[in-house]
């Protein structure tokens, strides 16, 4: 269960965040959790969680390790102050910043080098979804930014599936909508990476998850956890979520 805080939350807010988060999921031993925030407030969400059962991570990483890109931060930036996730791909890096699969690509092997493990996000917008696309989008997106990865690289991974028309729109895949895309994601992964990769690569739906769908959801055979926005914002919200 991994959480997109996005542009939300200053350093204070997420101390207040974890203070009443860590001790609603303390018993949770169904999942792992974590928690992906600001660039600014990771120090302060790498500290209180220490010794918890909740994992932090960045939302973005640059490809190069260091250099002359201002405003960029590397993976092994992420992983000196004690990340352990990135996400990679989301959807409003693809639609805002120019994120293609080649970065994509660049960006996941750089994390996987770091030792961080990722998040890569795939999924179809709303005219693809509507025009019968949604699995030719998810293979080009499958063969872009993730089948370049080495067996040893994509066992570092999670794969997020995120239909952009249900991300913030309060509209959400059916189950069965999603468990579809889900399946269709596996089998790609079982043509390109062998069926053991299949049967352990976790999969995750994104897109508009809260405490009153994600039983539904996760009742799906192809549906391995949750990447969740702004249901993961509250501490209450986001505890019923891992807790479901």
């Amino acid at each position: 269960m991994a959480a997109n805080w996005k542009m939300f939350k200053t350093p204070a807010e997420t101390t207040v965040f974890f203070t009443n988060f860590l001790p609603l999921v303390k018993d949770a031993g169904n999942c792992e959790i974590a928690v992906c925030a600001p660039f600014i407030d990771l120090p302060v969400a790498i500290a209180a969680t220490h010794e918890s059962n909740v994992t932090v991570g960045g939302q973005n990483l640059y490809w190069a390790k260091e250099g002359a890109f201002t405003g960029e931060i590397s993976g092994p930036m992420l992983k000196a102050i004690g990340c352990t996730w990135v996400i990679v791909g989301h959807s409003e890096r693809r639609q805002y910043f120019g994120e293609t699969e080649e970065t994509v690509l660049k960006r996941t092997k750089a994390a996987i080098e770091a030792g961080l493990k990722v998040i890569v996000c795939i999924g179809e917008v709303l005219a693809e979804r509507e025009s019968g696309q949604t699995e030719a989008v998810l293979q080009a997106q499958f063969d872009g930014g993730i089948a370049g990865l080495s067996a040893a690289e994509f066992a570092q991974i999670v794969i997020a599936y995120e239909p952009v028309w249900a991300i913030g729109t309060g509209k959400t895949a059916t189950p069965e909508m999603a468990a579809d895309a889900h399946k269709a994601v596996r089998a790609l992964v079982a043509a390109k990476f062998g069926a053991d990769a299949a049967g352990a690569i976790r999969i995750l739906y994104g897109g508009s998850v809260k405490p009153d769908n994600v039983s539904s959801l996760m009742a799906q055979e192809d549906i391995d956890g949750a990447l969740v926005g702004g249901a993961s914002l509250d501490p209450v919200s986001f505890s019923k979520i891992v807790n479901y």
